[in-house]
């Protein structure tokens, strides 16, 4: 079994929400001093959904990130975990895509290294939450693809895939290759263990330009975009409290039910 992982680093998300800040004017996060960026948390669990395949099944693990100024220390957790190889996209040209340019360039890395017979996304990247970017590859590659995966096994040559719908879970079984998004209900990713952050610490990640995956400047990052970002805002919050008051205590439930109804609840 040959399989990739897509990850991304991000701001993370745990940090309170006071320490994001956004310039208005350029439509942008403005970095915060003291938040450390992690890898995006779905895709640790697309990590783990690949890890339990090669532990069962074994096989080779790509792990692959786009962008620019990637901690290396961040970007290896995979690799500590125990995927075998870390490519990185790490090109000024790569930066400020919207998805499809994301996908696009993604896609082409994969095509690049050719031999695969799965691919796995997190359901979403934790800092935009879109969901666009792994059912954009398996567009782009031609390939099926199942999202919002809680367990994944290799039977006969399929995937058999336990797919979360709103009111439980659908079982589908896909041929491969095949693209699989993976979303928390997959359960915790593995802690690094002491070895196998050792063994990281030795492993120098590929790096790969535009050219090497043979695509153009313009198809990619900020010149590759097909959507443009009107406004990024943050949402204001605001609550209000009205004490209902009565001489009893039945006489407070008349009245709080008189209220309910003026707004419409009841």
């Amino acid at each position: 079994m040959n399989m990739i992982v897509c990850i991304k680093q991000v701001l993370d998300p745990e940090a309170p929400p006071a320490s994001f800040k956004i310039d208005p004017s350029s439509n942008k996060v403005v970095p915060s001093p003291g938040v450390s960026p992690v890898i995006s948390p779905f895709d640790e669990q697309a990590v783990e959904a690949a890890l339990r395949i090669k532990d069962t099944k074994g096989g080779k693990i790509t792990a692959i990130s786009l962008g620019i100024n990637l901690l290396r220390d961040v970007v290896k957790k995979p690799l500590a975990m125990g995927v075998d190889e870390l490519i990185l996209l790490e090109d000024e040209a790569f930066i400020e895509g919207d998805s499809w340019s994301t996908a696009y360039a993604l896609a082409m890395a994969i095509k690049k290294i050719g031999d695969y017979d799965l691919i796995f996304c997190g359901r979403q990247a934790a800092d935009w939450d879109a969901g666009q970017v792994g059912s954009g590859i398996a567009e782009i590659l031609g390939l099926p693809s199942v999202t919002v995966a809680k367990k994944v096994d290799i039977t006969n040559g399929k995937a058999r895939v336990e797919r979360v719908i709103a009111d439980g879970y659908e079982v589908i079984e896909v041929s491969l290759p095949a693209l699989i998004t993976v979303s928390n209900e997959l359960g915790e990713a593995r802690y690094p263990t002491i070895r196998g952050i050792m063994a990281a610490k030795k492993k120098e990640p590929i790096v790969w330009k535009p050219a090497d995956i043979g695509v153009e400047v313009s198809q990619i990052g900020a010149a590759g975009r097909r959507t443009r970002l009107l406004k990024l805002f943050q949402v204001v919050r605001e609550g209000k409290c009205e004490i209902i008051e009565g001489d009893s205590p039945e006489e407070a439930a008349v009245n709080l039910a008189l209220k309910l109804r003026e707004a419409k609840i009841l």
